[in-house]
């Protein structure tokens, strides 16, 4: 086996830099902005923001020129005018900077996904602009696809073999290698190293390979008896579903739109791996099951609208409700055209997908702009309803709405003021709402330093002010801006007790169990078994062999807030400003129970519990001991 030389090596990248210059720069300014982000210790976070932004937009910049690279190449234009169109892409990239800003709006962060998406899939056609050389598209992404997967793996050996390197000289010669190390380690590795590998695999001829009629033999049996089996079986499931719904006459769940997209991603990635060897003469079942594929994925296109008309219909829409809309619609023309048309072309699917998913990112038909409308819509009808909408505007309900109208009300609220802004409400209120938000944002003078911390503050604060200004304010969800718990307790209501001192004494005791957790399983010592578990969120259950028995913490929660002397164990500065953080003597927390062999005494040294509006009470967390003394 001949090893390549150095010279060789660095030909290579000279030659890759050369074919991709723009591709290259934008990989380093990527991954410079990345170590930069890593290393700068005392970075503000609008450092930490712009780190952000430049890696995005060095992400977008790469795979945009890559794409203008693939299409002038594939047009054979060359000089100024291929330098002119390469310009023109970076250009577009950096301009985006001054949109994609997630630090201010975290939707950019799905709006960059959306970006790098789309652009994926322009990579994928690029090249093939033309109506035919079908064959030379699939055998360019089959190319490009594996390349990647190699320049994943040896990426990964690459990286795990210096880490080790670095690591063992760490250990031998105290160098003191800190953790930020290794990260940049990877984002040197991934950013230089495997945007070069990867780019050097790129097919420099593009025409070629319409003549190409290889095809790997492994790809068949994996997708023959892979994902083919994992598409019938998602149809048989998806199918006697249906049957159930028809003879129950009942409406789907939610959950059956995912399931369906999953049987359609399964059936036409299997069907685009084969395209090449349809027409072979042993082959001919191919196009039997790609047409069959098709067919049994109409009544489940009826399915998925059901599915979907039933969420968008009691909740309107929101972004993921408008992708997966978007998507049945699509699903729907790809159907159609593979069953009608005869020339069966499957750059079909990633050009429409590319356009699809661009026109959903800005402009009124964007999944952002709709969604606000459909939801600031089912909030102004509710105002209609209870007679709280003159002159186009929203105006205070006085608390004269039932409860379900006004918490549904405070969702759609959350919803625009968290995933939008509050200024979306501004043409349906009489407020001049930026002044409102300029007056209760008290970290004003130094949002420019603390911009990650306060900007959820400050939208807790508006979604409270809007809460109050439209009568709303005694209504809430089980989402609040303070955050809530599985059960649905808001922080608000939250309370927390604590011990003093750390040292337990165990004088006179047999046996101490740890009762940390909500299960421990079983322990076994001394011939005895013991087992810890939480019930229900109200009960501990300790058992010892055949013996049980229970304490009520949520009777233990209830004494103590009845306590008169409660205020004088508050913290003054623990969490939620020390509102409902106590730290009380251990005798307060300190429970007792007899069994007929054993005493038992729970000893808790942290209690966590819920009270939402003075209502049932909800334990989440119980730490602390069980001492157990044998009795007689």
């Amino acid at each position: 086996m001949k090893f390549p030389s150095i010279k060789s090596l660095v030909d290579g990248i000279e030659n890759t830099v050369k074919r991709f210059p723009f591709e290259v720069l934008f990989a380093l300014v990527g991954t410079a902005a990345a170590v930069t982000n890593t290393e700068w210790i005392n970075k503000t976070p609008v450092v930490e923001s712009w780190c952000i932004r430049t890696m995005l937009i060095a992400n977008l910049g790469l795979l945009l020129s890559l794409a203008v690279t693939l299409y002038t190449g594939s047009k054979d234009i060359k000089g100024t005018a291929k330098l002119v169109f390469k310009f023109i892409a970076a250009l577009f990239a950096l301009g985006l900077i001054l949109l994609l800003n997630p630090a201010e709006r975290s939707a950019d962060y799905f709006r960059f996904f959306l970006f790098s998406l789309g652009f994926h899939l322009l990579v994928s056609f690029a090249a093939f602009t033309n109506k035919y050389h079908v064959q030379g598209f699939w055998q360019f992404n089959k190319t490009i696809f594996l390349r990647f997967l190699a320049g994943v793996l040896y990426s990964a050996v690459l990286y795990m073999g210096l880490s080790a390197a670095l690591a063992a000289a760490n250990f031998l010669f105290n160098l003191k290698i800190e953790w930020r190390t290794y990260v940049v380690l990877w984002y040197c590795i991934a950013g230089i190293f495997n945007t070069l590998f990867f780019l050097a695999g790129i097919p420099a001829n593009t025409a070629a390979l319409n003549e190409d009629t290889s095809y790997p033999k492994g790809l068949k049996i994996f997708t023959q008896y892979v994902l083919i089996p994992l598409a019938t079986v998602y149809v048989l499931i998806l199918l006697a579903y249906e049957v159930k719904l028809i003879v129950q006459w009942s409406l789907p769940k939610g959950m059956v739109s995912n399931l369906i997209l999953g049987y359609a991603v399964f059936g036409i990635l299997s069907i685009l791996l084969i395209y090449p060897i349809r027409e072979q003469e042993n082959n001919k079942w191919i196009k039997t099951y790609a047409r069959n594929f098709y067919f049994l994925l109409i009544p489940l296109l009826v399915l998925l609208f059901l599915a979907m008309g039933r969420r968008i219909f009691a909740y309107g829409i929101t972004e993921e409700r408008y992708f997966l809309l978007i998507l049945a619609f699509w699903l729907l023309f790809i159907t159609a055209y593979f069953l009608l048309s005869k020339k069966q072309n499957i750059k079909v699917i990633p050009v429409s997908l590319c356009l699809l998913t661009l026109l959903s990112i800005y402009g009124p038909q964007s999944a952002f702009s709709i969604s606000t409308y459909s939801q600031r819509r089912i909030l102004i009808n509710i105002f209609k309803k209870n007679n709280a909408y003159k002159n186009d505007k929203l105006v205070s309900v006085n608390g004269k709405i039932n409860k379900i109208e006004g918490n549904d009300a405070v969702e759609k609220l959350r919803y625009l003021i968290f995933n939008k802004e509050l200024n979306t409400l501004q043409p349906y209120v009489n407020a001049d709402l930026d002044a409102v938000r300029d007056s209760i944002d008290h970290n004003k003078g130094k949002w420019k330093t603390y911009i990650s911390d306060s900007k959820y503050e400050l939208k807790g604060r508006e979604f409270e002010w809007v809460k109050k200004y439209l009568g709303l304010d005694k209504f809430d969800t089980k989402y609040s801006y303070l955050g809530t718990d599985s059960l649905g307790v808001n922080s608000r209501d939250f309370y927390r007790f604590r011990t003093k001192g750390d040292v337990i004494s165990v004088l006179n005791y047999d046996y101490m169990v740890d009762a940390n957790g909500l299960d421990t399983g079983m322990i076994e010592f001394n011939g005895l078994s013991f087992r810890h578990k939480i019930s229900s969120y109200t009960l501990l259950v300790l058992k010892i062999d055949n013996e049980e028995v229970t304490f009520r913490d949520d009777e233990l929660a209830a004494d103590l807030l009845k306590r008169k002397d409660l205020n004088s164990y508050s913290e003054e500065n623990g969490s939620n400003n020390g509102k409902n953080n106590y730290t009380v003597p251990p005798a307060l927390l300190t429970l007792k129970k007899q069994t007929k062999n054993y005493t038992i005494t729970l000893l808790i040294d942290d209690f966590e519990f819920g009270q939402p509006k003075k209502g049932v009470i909800k334990p989440m967390y119980v730490a602390g001991m069980y001492l157990i003394k044998k009795r007689g």
